[in-house]
């Protein structure tokens, strides 16, 4: 297993990102499924007097999970260009109320809109066009972690063990 370059040893060289996140020769206490049950371990150890400032925990086995929302159309296509038409609406009527003084402004609020939401759906009509079918869905991707990892500084990792080993199973652990 390789170590993680934002847990370093003491004396050795701290890189360019060296920050709270470091701690000194870690020791892993425990490994959990959930990040749910790895917050359950570090409560269970504050409750208990520990120094949770000695523990960090790392989310290991990384994998990315996309899923799938709705098809694209250009009926769908067009409508996000519409949405993001209106997002930007607003600023743009502010910068023409700003720069354009003494003007109505019921018709910069109304031009404003016009604008933002034909120029945004000209874009997304170019964009989809452009992409011949390519990718004909929507999706939201997260990385998550399939499992969680308290690792503890060494000084403290004996106690830390000794102290989930008193937790109740049904905790989590």
């Amino acid at each position: 297993m390789t170590q993680d370059p934002y847990l370093r040893p003491v004396g050795s060289r701290p890189s360019r990102t060296a920050s709270m996140f470091d701690l000194e020769y870690p020791r892993s206490v425990g490994v959990f499924e959930t990040y749910a049950a790895a917050e359950k371990a570090v409560d269970y150890l504050a409750d208990n007097g520990f120094p949770v400032g000695n523990l960090a925990i790392v989310g290991t086995d990384l994998r990315t999970v996309e899923r799938v929302l709705a098809r694209r159309t250009w009926r769908t296509v067009l409508l996000q260009g519409a949405a993001q038409g209106l997002s930007t609406a607003l600023i743009l009527f502010l910068v023409l109320w700003l720069f354009v003084p003494g003007a109505n402004v019921l018709g910069l609020l109304l031009a404003a809109f016009a604008f933002s939401i034909l120029v945004s759906m000209l874009f997304a009509a170019i964009g989809y066009s452009v992409s011949r079918g390519a990718r004909d869905f929507t999706s939201v991707q997260q990385t998550v972690a399939t499992r969680y990892e308290v690792l503890c500084e060494h000084k403290v990792a004996e106690q830390a063990q000794e102290l989930l080993a008193g937790m109740a199973p049904a905790s989590g652990f």
